[in-house]
């Protein structure tokens, strides 16, 4: 009679690993409130890339091409169609359109908040790029001058959202919610690829009239990403498109076209961390940069209520 008395210690935890399982997610279409404030936040960087990138392939945003997405949200500050090549143009114009349907599908499973309020202006950037270089570049840097510099401005914001979509992916609940973020995050990571191969092709090419290589740009955009997004410690998040070679792939190459840990795996970063970065302060309390309001949903505001 032993085996059915085993039998019953292997199916009463079954059955409740079930019942837990069903409480968290009743059906496949269902996000789970933990799950929700996780999806909102990705909104943020999508508005970010959706406005960039809309204006500067085509010189017109989301109020012109799906104006129910911004919900009513303020229009963006500063931004402006780039002069861009045609193949640099054609490729971003792609990226553009993929954040029109990154935002429609987050939408469609959380009712997310309005575009918050954006600074894409040529003061914005320039203000980022004196931090990366620690002095002012003369004159200031302009994103929507020519191509090099728009990819250069580019390379400040999809691995970012990349490294959110690799961080926020091991927490969620229901299957739904990681199908999702899974889908969102193979995008950003052709799109980060796309972008720093289009730059490593360029990399010993010098910025006019900074005389700086573009492969120096991206090793200073790293470098000021790490120090705002720093919460610890913890070795780097973020490298260059060249890197010393024990920094590059088994510790062997200096190019490096695809930023990975040692084991060449994606690095994560928190929303704390992104806020860090995005509101170019060093701290998600502190609202700045590319969000002077402040970014939206409940992780972003949660930061800015008084303790």
């Amino acid at each position: 009679m032993a085996f059915p008395f085993t039998l019953k210690f292997l199916v009463i935890p079954f059955l409740l690993l079930i019942n837990v399982l069903s409480s968290v997610e009743s059906d496949s279409n269902s996000i789970p409130k933990w799950d929700i404030d996780f999806l909102e936040f990705p909104l943020n960087l999508e508005y970010l890339e959706a406005e960039f990138f809309l204006w500067g392939s085509t010189g017109s945003g989301l109020d012109q091409i799906a104006p129910d997405l911004a919900v009513g949200g303020p229009p963006p500050i500063g931004v402006r169609k780039a002069l861009l090549d045609p193949l640099t143009k054609d490729i971003i114009n792609q990226f553009a359109l993929h954040e029109v349907g990154h935002l429609r599908a987050i939408q469609a499973r959380v009712k997310g908040f309005p575009r918050p309020t954006l600074n894409l202006s040529i003061a914005q950037f320039s203000d980022m790029m004196n931090s990366a270089f620690e002095r002012p570049l003369i004159p200031p840097f302009d994103p929507y001058k020519n191509s090099v510099n728009y990819l250069l401005a580019s390379y400040l914001i999809p691995y970012v959202g990349l490294n959110g979509y690799v961080g926020t992916l091991p927490k969620l609940l229901s299957v739904e919610s990681r199908k999702l973020v899974a889908g969102l995050l193979a995008m950003k990571s052709g799109q980060d690829a796309v972008i720093r191969t289009m730059l490593y092709q360029r990399r010993l090419q010098r910025v006019t009239p900074y005389k700086i290589t573009v492969q120096e740009f991206t090793t200073r955009i790293s470098n000021l990403r790490n120090k705002l997004g720093a919460m610890s410690d913890i070795s780097s998040k973020d490298e260059g498109i060249f890197v010393d070679s024990k920094d590059g792939a088994e510790g062997k190459i200096q190019g490096n076209v695809l930023s990975g840990d040692p084991n060449s795996l994606g690095f994560p970063r928190t929303p704390e961390e992104i806020l860090n970065i995005l509101y170019g302060s060093g701290d998600a309390k502190k609202v700045g940069g590319f969000f002077p309001k402040g970014a939206g949903g409940f992780i972003a505001q949660n930061y800015l209520q008084p303790k």
